[in-house]
C-alpha cells in the first residue's frame, strides 16, 4: 500500500479566529457573575433579614445564580478552543490509484425488533453502505438483529438481490442520494425508462418486505433458492450462541451491463442465542459481538457503525474518512472520525431544517480542540485497534494494513462539521 507523500495535504484543521472576541466577552461575562455573587454574599452576611421568607428567598435566588454559573461555564469548554477540520479526498485519490492499495471496511448496523425498526429501514441503510465509492471487494457489512427475526434476514435477501442493479445503476449515473427511498422520493430523480424501471423493481421488493412483515412470516410464494438456503441456516437447532445466519456475496454483474470491477460485497447478519438466559446489553452487546466476529471473519482495520435508521447521504464519507486516518501526523494516535446526523422530520415543521446543532454541530466543534468529541452512536468510523489493548500493543494482522507500528501517545478523536 501505498501512503500519502510529506507535501500532500490530505485534511486541515483550523482554529476558528473568532474565539478572540467569545473569550473576550466570557471575561466580562465573568466578572459580571463575580459582582452578582458576591452582591449575594455580602447581603446574607452583612445585611441579615429579620423574617425567614426573605432569607429563604435571598437564599435561593444565590443557591439559582450559582447552578446558573456553574452551567453557562461549562458551556465555555465548547467555545474556548473550536477547531474545524476539512478533508481533501481529491489528494487521497492521488495516492491510492488501485482498488487493492485501499485499506478493508467492517459496517456494524445494528436493529433490535421489525415491528418497531421496520426492515426496510434496515434494508435501505445497507443499500445506502453498499453503494459508496469505494472498492466493493473491501466493504464488508455486519447486520446484528437483537429480535432474531426472520422479517429482517428476508428483507436483507431482498436488498442484497436488489443491490446488483442498483449499486451499477448509482455508478453509471454518479448518483449522489444512494438511499433507493430518498433518491427516488427527491426530485433529482432522473426521468427516464431506465429510472423508471429500477423504481419498479424497488417498489416491488419493498411490497414483499412490507407484505411478509404484515403477515408477520414468509409466505411461499416469496420464498426462493437463496431465501431456502438463508432460513434452513436461520432454523438449525445446534446453533452456538452469536454465530453468523447467514453470509454471501453480492456480485455486480446484471445481465449484459458492463461489470464495474466485476467485484463482490459480503454481507453477513447474526442473531443472538434466544435459548440462552443471558442479557446481550442489547446495543452495546450486540456491537461487543460484532466487534469479535468481525476480528475472525474480515479484521479490517476501519469500522463504521451506523443505527438501523441512518442512511448515509454521501457516498464519498469513506474517502474523506481515510484523508484523517492515512495521514501520518494524526492517524497513528487517532481514535475515530465521526459525522454530524441530519434528521428527516425531526419535528412537524422542521423549523431545525433536519439538524441538532448544539449537540450535533457546535460543541463538537469546541470539543476537537481538547480531547476529541464524544461519540455520537452512529456515522462513527473507528480504528479497531482502539478497542484492542493499548496503541503501543497492535494487532499483528494490521500490521500489514496500516503504514505505522509502534505508537505512544494517547488517542484522538475528530469530528467533521
Amino acid at each position: 500500500m501505498e501512503y500519502a507523500e510529506a507535501n500532500l495535504q490530505l485534511n486541515l484543521s483550523r482554529l476558528l479566529p473568532r474565539r478572540i472576541f467569545n473569550r473576550a466577552f466570557a471575561l466580562v461575562y465573568s466578572a459580571a457573575i463575580s459582582a452578582v455573587l458576591y452582591h449575594h454574599v455580602e447581603t446574607l452576611l452583612r445585611r441579615p433579614t429579620n423574617t425567614f421568607p426573605s432569607f429563604f428567598t435571598t437564599l435561593s435566588m444565590v443557591m439559582s445564580d450559582i447552578i446558573l454559573a456553574f452551567m453557562w461555564l461549562n458551556s465555555q469548554a465548547f467555545r474556548m478552543n473550536p477547531v474545524t477540520t476539512k478533508p481533501f479526498p481529491e489528494n487521497l485519490q492521488k495516492v491510492l490509484n488501485r482498488p487493492e492499495d485501499f485499506p478493508a471496511l467492517d459496517v456494524f448496523i445494528c436493529t433490535a425488533d421489525p415491528y418497531k425498526e421496520p426492515p426496510m429501514k434496515v434494508a435501505a441503510t445497507a443499500l445506502s453502505v453498499m453503494a459508496y465509492d469505494y472498492p466493493t471487494e473491501k466493504l464488508s457489512i455486519y447486520v446484528s438483529d437483537d429480535g432474531g427475526s426472520e422479517l429482517t434476514l428476508f428483507a436483507l435477501i431482498e436488498a442484497a438481490k436488489f443491490g446488483k442493479v442498483w449499486l451499477p445503476f448509482c455508478k453509471e449515473n454518479r448518483v449522489l442520494e444512494r438511499c433507493p427511498e430518498a433518491y427516488f422520493g427527491s426530485e433529482f430523480a432522473a426521468r427516464n425508462s431506465e429510472t423508471e424501471k429500477i423504481k419498479e423493481m424497488y417498489e416491488n421488493m419493498k411490497t414483499r418486505v412490507e407484505n411478509v412483515v404484515k403477515t408477520g412470516y414468509i409466505t411461499e410464494e416469496y420464498k426462493s433458492s437463496e431465501h431456502e438456503e438463508a432460513f434452513g441456516k436461520y432454523k438449525a437447532e445446534d446453533l452456538p450462541y452469536n454465530i453468523i445466519l447467514l453470509s454471501f456475496r453480492l456480485c455486480r454483474k446484471v445481465g449484459k451491463r458492463r461489470m464495474l470491477g466485476g467485484v463482490a460485497c459480503q454481507i453477513s447478519s447474526m442473531y443472538p442465542d434466544r435459548r440462552s438466559p443471558l442479557s446481550h446489553h442489547f446495543k452495546a452487546g450486540a456491537l461487543n459481538v460484532l466487534l469479535r466476529v468481525s476480528t475472525v471473519m474480515t479484521n479490517a482495520p476501519t469500522i463504521l457503525t451506523l443505527d438501523c435508521d441512518m442512511v448515509s447521504n454521501d457516498p464519498s464519507t469513506p474517502l474523506k474518512m481515510l484523508c484523517y486516518f492515512m495521514d501520518n501526523s494524526i492517524g497513528p494516535n487517532l481514535a475515530y472520525v465521526q459525522f454530524p446526523v441530519c434528521f428527516n422530520g425531526f419535528n412537524k415543521a422542521d423549523i431545525y431544517s433536519s439538524e441538532f446543532k448544539r449537540v450535533y454541530h457546535i460543541n463538537p466543534i469546541g470539543l476537537n480542540g481538547l480531547s476529541g468529541p464524544d461519540y455520537f452512536g452512529t456515522g462513527t468510523f473507528f480504528s479497531r485497534r482502539a478497542f484492542h489493548g493499548s496503541p503501543s500493543s497492535p494487532i499483528v494482522p494490521e500490521i500489514r494494513n496500516w503504514p505505522w507500528i509502534m505508537l505512544s501517545r494517547s488517542p484522538l478523536m475528530i469530528g467533521l462539521f
